[in-house]
């Protein structure tokens, strides 16, 4: 049976995406000026990727449902029939909600719950959107710019002790340092979220006109918490004027700076956003997403809370295991996914003898030649195609080339 094909992503038009890295991946003319923000190379049912079967387009999803076994029996047991992950392309141009991600059991508990309740699925006050969890791992494509877990306990206070307008959340960070309890992390975050709008805007307001001053300026700098603080002040207000207590998150949580070709792994429970740059980013197939502030999307803190994972984290940077030479594993605990960065030289040839999972390539830079069994098709920058399980193929480099993979590990 034939199963490898050429794919088209599904574009997704987010207000925070850019203007120019997508269209131009995509080979797409931008004339009316949209924001790009994400290429989704997979069988979500909001945005399925498009095979080419002998000159037609059917959706991935169809494909799958209509050919189960493209999925391959391994996957089938362990996942069900459906494609376990979902293969993305970002450009973030404005920063993303804080948010967390619950796990498996959570999400199965939380999705039934919902259910049962007769919250529509489109619901603005819907948590669970499906049963599933939602681990990412992303590399990146150029700088980029994120926040990443709680720093320290100390750290945490020394920045406190750096802003002048939170002098009162410093008094009751000491206080409650001074005291005997072990979730001290909890208890802050949880005053944080629950604070009156008028304290947030109280405490926030004088910070705004501060930063807002010394960013037109340019005196601040991005390895500054105070930078995406101006930032989030000029694009994420909220309605009537109030200030977003996501800002507090900006100074409390890791501040990552990646290089093109690092990666970092979310898990579930570890509190996130995405800032600024492009990267390829790889998850469970879900859309269960609780947010902590940075936008008008629906804020449960009551779910939030029990869903975050109160404990300093040193942000781990993924620089790839090489398993083969010019080819790099993303390693992750994920049992959903798994990413491979594939890099050749002109000419070079990477061939795969049997995909013992479904697989999902994009070609990122340069352009490579496809041939599976009497099948064979030329893929410039940007394009992608599908291998289906048990499938064999091999490409060769025009040029120098970069190319990622996605599979089940």
């Amino acid at each position: 049976m034939k199963n490898v094909f050429p794919i088209k992503g599904a574009i997704q038009n987010y207000a925070w995406g850019g203007k120019e890295f997508i269209p131009k991946l995509m080979r797409l003319q931008n004339v009316d000026s949209q924001s790009f923000a994400e290429v989704w190379l997979g069988a979500h049912q909001r945005g399925p990727a498009q095979l080419n079967v002998d000159g037609k387009e059917i959706s991935l999803k169809d494909f799958l449902e209509k050919n189960p076994e493209a999925l391959g029996e391994k996957v089938i047991n362990k996942f069900g029939e459906r494609l376990p992950y979902l293969f993305k392309v970002l450009d973030v141009k404005k920063m993303l909600s804080i948010q967390t991600h619950p796990t498996k059991k959570a999400a199965e508990i939380g999705f039934a719950r919902e259910e049962k309740a007769g919250i529509s699925i489109t619901a603005f006050n819907r948590n669970y959107k499906d049963d599933n969890h939602k681990p990412e791992v992303m590399v990146a494509m150029t700088e980029f710019w994120l926040l990443h877990g709680f720093k320290s306990l100390e750290a945490i206070e020394e920045v406190l002790k750096s802003v002048p307008e939170f002098k009162m959340l410093l008094e009751y960070y000491q206080r409650i340092l001074q005291k005997e309890v072990d979730d001290k992390l909890f208890h802050f975050y949880k005053n944080l979220m629950e604070m009156s709008q008028k304290t947030v805007d109280e405490i926030l307001q004088p910070l705004a006109e501060r930063l807002s001053l010394d960013f037109a300026v340019k005196k601040l700098l991005k390895n500054s918490p105070d930078y995406w603080a101006a930032l989030a002040f000029r694009d994420n207000l909220l309605e009537g004027g109030h200030f977003d207590r996501g800002v507090f998150s900006i100074y409390i949580f890791n501040l990552v700076c990646l290089q093109k070709g690092e990666g970092i792994f979310q898990d579930a429970g570890i509190p996130h956003a995405y800032l600024e740059g492009v990267n390829m980013e790889l998850m469970a197939n879900s859309d269960n997403v609780f947010r902590g502030g940075l936008t008008v999307k629906h804020v449960d803190v009551r779910e939030l809370l029990e869903h975050v994972t109160f404990e300093p984290v040193i942000p781990n940077v993924l620089t790839g295991t090489e398993i083969d030479r010019g080819v790099k594993v993303y390693e992750t605990p994920a049992p959903d996914f798994e990413l491979t960065r594939i890099s050749l030289k002109d000419l070079e040839k990477y061939s795969c003898k049997k995909a013992t999972t479904p697989e999902t390539l994009i070609v990122m830079e340069g352009e490579v030649m496809v041939q599976s069994g009497n099948d064979e098709f030329r893929l410039e920058r940007g394009g992608a195609f599908f291998a289906g399980s048990g499938s064999e193929y091999t490409f060769v480099s025009e040029g120098t080339s970069e190319i990622f993979r996605a599979l089940v590990p």
